[in-house]
């Protein structure tokens, strides 16, 4: 009993994987530039090989990759860019078993059953109560700050695949991202055909909820029942990836931070915990919320410093009360005041 037990909290506790895609069609885009990539591949721990036999890889090896890969091809919209021309056939079953749907509310309920076939990273929430049907996008076994390029990726493939069973440019209500954006989102919210938002609660896309009652275009009910089967085989046979706690936290407070609200009690309760357990299991882990929190803030504040925020704008967005705060606070990370640290991100 205590073997099957130690061997299921290594499952749980495994890094989630996905298909790889997004990092597939970047790899080819760095050689079309003659761009050589070994050395990024080397960075984010990738191999050519495991993309080429279309291996599974680590949700944090393609994060990274499609960092690297957005800056050595000068592409701050990467995700968008690979999202737009590849055959959506390349997804896999996931998009077949969502094609042989009789509706496209069937369609929706199908990819996010077998979403975890894509990725184990991604649980998919359909919320189709009233007039606006919202789809939520939750993460768990990773931290969804690192991730931008994958997750503008992720939601504007699923708008691809909804247009094509319907077979017409729908258009969503809203789209909502947790991660932010500074400038220019003319871009996105062209492809998009909405109001996009950055900063937010939740990843999410919100449709009006009559479309869901709408035919799929030239559905197969003969694929249908066999569709079916070989998904509920692979989501039988796929691991459950349970979120790390600390990538749960960060997850949590990460959205959080803008409104002031990225306190230990405001956390606890949003994952069902009381303060005292929430503290307690924290701390059986050899962690703080505090800790966690500060941590959190000082990888944020390195990437929005890259980004060429203004001091001003991220002690906003790391929920400090003052700029000063901030300075204090990147000067005992770093030794260095935001000014300072962004000129040598300039310099390199």
């Amino acid at each position: 009993m205590a073997e099957m037990l130690a061997t299921a909290f290594q499952r749980l506790a495994a890094p989630p994987t996905a298909l790889g895609l997004a990092s597939r069609l970047a790899l080819s885009r760095i050689k079309q530039e003659n761009i050589d990539p070994l050395p990024l591949l080397k960075r984010t721990n990738l191999t050519q090989a495991a993309l080429d036999e279309r291996k599974r890889i680590s949700i944090a090896s393609q994060i990274n990759f499609l960092g690297e890969a957005s800056r050595v091809l000068n592409d701050d919209w990467l995700g968008l860019t690979l999202a737009q021309r590849f055959d959506l056939r390349e997804i896999g079953m996931i998009y077949y078993v969502a094609a042989a749907a009789n509706s496209f509310g069937d369609a929706l309920r199908r990819i996010v059953r077998y979403g975890t076939v894509v990725s184990e990273a991604w649980e998919l929430r359909i919320d189709s109560r009233g007039v606006t049907a919202h789809l939520e996008i939750f993460y768990r076994g990773f931290s969804r700050h690192t991730d931008r390029h994958q997750a503008e990726f992720v939601a504007l493939v699923l708008l691809r695949i909804f247009r094509k069973l319907i077979g017409r440019r729908i258009v969503p209500i809203a789209a909502t991202f947790v991660h932010h954006r500074s400038g220019n989102a003319a871009q996105i919210r062209s492809l998009f055909g909405c109001d996009v938002q950055f900063d937010a609660l939740r990843d999410k896309l919100s449709f009006d909820a009559a479309l869901l009652d709408l035919p799929v275009f030239d559905g197969d009910p003969y694929l249908n029942d066999l569709m079916v089967k070989l998904c509920e085989e692979a989501i039988a046979t796929r691991t459950s990836n349970v979120s790390p706690l600390r990538a749960l936290v960060e997850n949590t407070v990460a959205p959080l931070l803008p409104h002031g609200e990225a306190s230990a009690k405001n956390v606890a309760r949003k994952i069902g915990l009381s303060e005292r357990t929430f503290a307690r299991r924290l701390a059986s882990e050899g962690m703080s919320f505090g800790g966690i929190l500060d941590d959190l803030r000082r990888e944020l504040a390195v990437s929005y410093l890259q980004d060429g925020l203004q001091a001003s704008q991220i002690t906003w967005m790391l929920g400090f009360s003052q700029n000063s705060s901030f300075t204090h606070a990147c000067r005992r990370w770093t030794g260095k005041k935001p000014s300072e640290l962004r000129h040598i991100q300039t310099l390199r």
